[in-house]
């Protein structure tokens, strides 16, 4: 079974605001993932993106509304559901100013700091590979791509759109 979080850079004006659009629209792009990955306005992370997540907020305090900067990256963001009833994925768009705060994150967290606190924990899949470091080199990928494109969308004043495929 496979899963991806997809994250789409486009500008505000050209985000569809319902549920529906906002599929046709993120299955179109993750139908050119590739082209649009080379491109530099699409991302994504197979499987990871929940570690990853904790990577940034481990150790921090979840609770603190006034500075949930660490949170942007993978699932902060205005959720889009289908339904009321809120009982599947949402579509998670986060605006230009926030893309911005999510690309200021990462250029400015010290992936060291974070992985001290956070790697005993994330590594624990890999304890019995001979390479010690390969999650460690897994994460640090997945931040680097992750402020690679957010700095760029940012730089364009783009807003990001995340799916979560199943």
């Amino acid at each position: 079974m496979s899963f991806h979080m997809h994250l789409r850079a486009t500008a505000s004006n050209e985000i569809p605001e319902d549920f529906s659009s906002l599929e046709d629209f993120m299955l179109a792009a993750w139908e050119a993932h590739p082209e649009e990955y080379a491109a530099g306005i699409a991302d994504s992370i197979e499987k990871d993106f929940v570690q990853v997540d904790g990577l940034y907020t481990m150790g921090t305090n979840q609770d603190d509304t006034t500075n949930a900067t660490n949170t942007l990256p993978i699932f902060g963001g205005r959720q889009i559901y289908r339904t009321p009833a809120r009982d599947e994925r949402p579509f998670v768009i986060l605006d230009s100013a926030e893309t911005r705060d999510a690309a200021h994150f990462l250029r400015t967290v010290s992936f060291e700091e974070r992985w001290q606190i956070a790697g005993a924990k994330l590594s624990k899949p890999y304890v019995d590979w001979e390479d010690k470091n390969v999650a460690r080199n897994i994460y640090l990928g997945h931040h680097n791509a992750l402020r690679t494109f957010y700095e760029r969308a940012a730089q364009a004043g783009h807003a990001v759109i995340k799916a979560f495929w199943y």
